[in-house]
């Protein structure tokens, strides 16, 4: 009877670890690497959750209208070893981000990098491999390696 009972438990335990992959999505299941788009907003709200966080930052449009992007990044522990912390962005900084838009038209983008008022650049994208930063990577790594 125990052993039955801990493989259910074992059983239920992998089903619902495998909750969280399945919300899991590549880059261009939701992003056109051919919008790119680059914002200049403030900080509202930072999400550091896995799989991936989240920057929201008010946008003012050319028609004086403000809108709340959102902008996907990578997961905490990626963005912390990109020297993003979580006192990296108060609430109210403006920042400059650049990314590429949602397919499905909403005011989000795949973030690649965010600049800070002191003019560093720190990248916050997605470690996916299909997303348009990981592809110029991966081009620039084989030119490399063909010019040896």
């Amino acid at each position: 009877m125990r052993t039955k009972l801990f493989g259910i438990v074992v059983g239920a335990s992998l089903l619902l670890a495998a909750v969280p992959v399945l919300a899991h999505h590549s880059f261009s299941a939701e992003f056109d690497a051919q919008l790119p788009a680059t914002l200049r907003g403030t900080v509202t709200k930072v999400e550091r959750v896995n799989p991936h966080g989240w920057i929201f930052i008010d946008v003012k449009g050319s028609d004086g209208k403000v809108v709340n992007w959102a902008i996907e990044t990578g997961g905490p522990l990626a963005l912390a070893r990109r020297g993003v912390t979580r006192d990296t962005l108060p609430i109210g900084m403006e920042i400059i981000a650049s990314g590429f838009r949602a397919k499905n038209g909403s005011p989000t983008i795949n973030g690649e990098d965010i600049r800070l008022p002191d003019g560093r650049k720190l990248f916050v994208g997605s470690s996916a491999g299909d997303t348009p930063y990981a592809t110029r990577a991966k081009q620039a790594e084989e030119q490399a390696d063909s010019n040896k």
